[in-house]
């Protein structure tokens, strides 16, 4: 009797390599939180769409339109004809190019610039007052001033990112170096850590979530500003893309490009702060 309880026993008891399910109940509650809202409020705003511009006289068509009259934009994103003539595959790779180079500059001035104004009073004194003038001029006020100085649309698009985004880095970049501990400073005093060393190992770590806040915002103004850019200086990009279909009366493919806009947004938002609460190891908010 003693021994089959024991057997019993054992047998009830799970090995400590016994599975786990990769997916649980906690897990499909959390991703369904997330998920149904956003879908839920999408399928009522495409529902008053579709009712409201299916009226006579309606300004702008229908979700069921949209598709349709665009669906050969949607389904051929890589087609090319040479020239203009291109798939919206190709617009936005060239309007992520011209981001790339213009933001990346942005990131490496404006955190040098940041930190000289964080760690520096004179320069604080000095610089921020301009900083803060010039940060208020709309992005599309400096097209024509960068195009007379660089005559040639290219560079101009990529100087307009790049002073568009590198004012909220060069703002949260002297905000984080301002806000480091003293206590980190005393240390770094006591070992004796010479310039360089004190930047790498104290300034842009204690900085970081701070800095990536001013990459967030700067990533998004940077493409708010190339989208519109690219409608006065032409060539192939979203921008031009867009003022291209209005010129042609094709207001389906200009909503369709808006979507692509929104959701290129919203991912390279998500890749900085995802990026941000890697590199700060969670304390940056993702």
């Amino acid at each position: 009797m003693a021994l089959g309880t024991t057997l019993g026993r054992v047998a009830a008891v799970k090995p400590e390599g016994a599975r786990r399910p990769l997916v649980t109940r906690a897990a499909l509650k959390g991703l369904a939180l997330r998920i149904v809202p956003p879908l839920v409020v999408l399928a009522v705003f495409l529902l008053l769409w579709e009712v409201l511009c299916q009226r006579p006289g309606a300004g702008l068509p229908p979700p069921s339109r949209v598709v349709t009259e665009a669906w050969d934009i949607i389904a051929h994103p890589f087609y090319d004809n040479g020239g203009t003539d291109k798939g919206l595959f190709w617009h936005i790779s060239a309007s992520l190019q011209r981001v790339a180079l213009g933001f990346t500059l942005a990131v490496i001035a404006g955190v040098m610039l940041g930190t000289l104004v964080g760690q520096s009073e004179w320069a604080m004194r000095g610089l921020d007052p301009i900083f803060q003038v010039l940060r208020t001029i709309p992005p599309l006020a400096w097209l024509p001033l960068s195009l007379a100085a660089f005559r040639d649309g290219q560079p101009s698009a990529i100087f307009v990112i790049f002073i568009t985004s590198i004012w909220p880095i060069i703002i949260n970049t002297a905000v984080g170096i301002r806000n480091i501990p003293q206590d980190y400073r005393n240390v770094a005093a006591v070992l004796r850590l010479n310039a360089f060393e004190f930047f790498a190992k104290v300034m842009l770590p204690s900085a970081a979530p701070y800095i990536f806040t001013g990459l967030r915002i700067g990533v998004g103004l940077s493409w708010l500003a190339i989208v519109a850019a690219e409608m006065l200086i032409g060539g192939v990009g979203i921008g031009f893309f867009i003022w291209d279909a209005w010129n042609s009366s094709h207001i389906s493919e200009i909503i369709v490009a808006l979507v692509y806009v929104g959701v290129i947004g919203f991912v390279l938002d998500r890749l900085v702060a995802g990026l941000g609460h890697l590199v700060t190891r969670g304390t940056a908010t993702a």
